[in-house]
């Protein structure tokens, strides 16, 4: 799933927080919950374009051209063209300048770009906002794994990366109801302007409150350090990413992790709306609020797939029974007739569920290596599955070559054909990941160094 990059070591430290009594047992939670409400913002960030569409085509203009559908993908996925090659060092980052300052930064990175996206006429600098938003969105999650290694015991750290990503989830449903409402109320550039607010208000917050570790361990000098605290240098990292890429198993379970998250990335994070509006006839406020459907089914479903990935020891499995029961469930949404409202949510939220087994993946990465490259190996993982998102330019580029012609206001208009033909590619998508499943080779839930004994 993006966003889900665990740090260059993965084992958390065993700490505590000096002093004693009420704040010193709440300020760790405190500060992991700033790390969290980052990652929530971000994920908000991330698929507001999906709710304003056709604002969008008749905002900005490419050679006096209002845009059409493949040019809105590619504004889309500027956040992607940041986010992705970011997913490789962001961890060495992380920890070697430490969390405060590297998420201070982030934020301010995506408020600002939040105000180039909402307040400029020219698209270049619309798809540089974007742009700025995914490079400070790379940091979120594994910030707010760093937090938790320093600041929590490590039985709490599973728990805080399941619950920060379904808040992200949740907090990207609830955003996207209130974003719709408001976009509708005040019109989209407004909207976008009062939501780098909250990056605004972030960035203090975080720098104030947030700290890198407890005292004792800042205060703490080398000597007092284990190797396994060392940070390495970049060179190794290339090497890791080099060596992790030579390993076919890597490769097979990165594009099955990306073929499976396609439909989050192309349909509630940007084409799902205008999809039900044009086939359904849904109004706009019925329409985003369906979309956060697939986002409930992920926030419910992504901790039940890795619960019981683990519980029967499998990893092949699950992803097979999931992408054939996935394929199966988009095309019962996409080409069943005389769907209802209340039929298309539960379709979504079981799609969303569904295709949550997608995080399974990142356990296959690390299972199918030395320990030693754990982190590289998870993070060239995300890499692959954040590759996927120029799926949101695909679909655009096909709408645009099944377009019939009709301009409303210098706006292409496109109808349901056009929705029906591009879509093919989810369930195309899921699809190929079953197939892929198949060659997946099965870990049982063991690092390799493990089981190679």
């Amino acid at each position: 799933m993006t966003g889900k990059i665990p740090l260059a070591n993965l084992k958390t430290q065993n700490t505590s927080t000096t002093g004693s009594g009420f704040v010193a047992s709440v300020l760790p939670w405190v500060i992991c919950g700033l790390g969290a409400a980052f990652y929530c913002y971000e994920y908000l960030l991330r698929i507001t374009p999906g709710l304003m569409v056709p604002e969008l085509q008749r905002a900005f203009s490419v050679n006096g051209q209002y845009l059409d559908a493949t040019m809105v993908g590619h504004l889309s996925a500027f956040y992607y063209y940041a986010y992705t090659p970011m997913q490789l060092p962001v961890g060495l980052l992380m920890d070697r300048y430490g969390p405060r300052w590297i998420l201070t930064l982030a934020v301010f990175c995506c408020a600002a770009g939040t105000v180039f996206f909402g307040t400029t006429e020219t698209w270049w600098v619309a798809a540089i906002g974007r742009f700025a938003i995914g490079f400070g969105s790379a940091f979120a999650f594994v910030g707010v794994l760093k937090l938790a290694s320093s600041w929590l015991p490590p039985n709490r750290f599973a728990m805080i990366s399941g619950l920060t990503t379904s808040l992200g989830m949740i907090g990207a449903m609830q955003g996207d109801i209130i974003l719709g409402d408001l976009i509708h109320q005040i019109g989209w550039r407004d909207t976008i302007l009062y939501s780098s607010y909250i990056g605004f208000i972030l960035v203090p917050v975080i720098w104030l409150v947030v700290r890198n570790s407890p005292s004792h361990l800042q205060n703490a000098t080398p000597t007092q350090m284990s190797k396994k605290d060392t940070v390495g240098s970049y060179g190794q990292l290339w090497r890791e990413i080099k060596t992790s890429m030579t390993n076919p198993q890597i490769w097979i379970n990165g594009v099955i992790g990306g073929l499976l998250w396609t439909p989050t990335m192309v349909f509630p994070e940007l084409w799902g709306k205008l999809y039900l509006q044009t086939i359904h006839n849904f109004s706009a406020a019925e329409s985003a609020r369906a979309v956060t459907m697939i986002l409930l089914g992920i926030a419910i479903g992504a901790p039940f797939a890795g619960y019981l990935s683990d519980k029967i020891q499998r990893r092949r499995t699950p992803l097979i029974f999931g992408a054939l029961m996935a394929t199966v469930l988009l095309l019962l949404f996409l080409y069943f007739p005389g769907l209802t409202l209340i039929q298309i949510k539960i379709l979504l939220f079981l799609i969303g569920a569904i295709s949550s087994v997608e995080v399974i993946c990142f356990a296959v990465g690390r299972e199918n290596c030395s320990q030693s490259l754990a982190g590289t190996v998870v993070a060239v993982t995300n890499f692959l599955v954040s590759a996927f998102a120029v799926t949101q330019v695909l679909v655009g580029k096909i709408i645009d070559w099944t377009w019939n012609g009709q301009i409303v206001d210098q706006v292409k208009v496109y109808g349901p054909s056009s929705y029906q033909t591009a879509m093919l590619i989810l369930p195309a998508a899921t699809f190929l990941a079953f197939l892929l499943s198949l060659f997946l080779k099965e870990t049982y839930c063991k690092p390799l160094d493990k089981s190679a004994r």
